[in-house]
């Protein structure tokens, strides 16, 4: 994926719910718990997101999106 690629909307509503929750410092159960989802299907947005954007980690993936103003904190 080139850098320029970026749509407005690289996530899913879902995916960015979680990821906005994320950046609350909540853990995966909380965010599980608030959305009405296992946390199992938490983990798998994660994943999701993780791999379109093509990083290791969490951290990592919040940093991306906030570089493409994707997520605010």
């Amino acid at each position: 994926m080139k850098g320029s690629d970026h749509s407005k909307f690289l996530l899913t509503h879902r995916e960015r719910e979680v990821f906005e929750l994320l950046v609350q410092d909540k853990t995966t159960r909380d965010i599980a718990q608030q959305l009405f989802i296992s946390e199992k299907t938490v983990r798998n947005h994660i994943s999701n997101v993780m791999q379109k954007l093509n990083v290791k980690g969490r951290s990592q993936a919040v940093v991306e999106l906030i570089k493409l103003g994707e997520l605010k904190i």
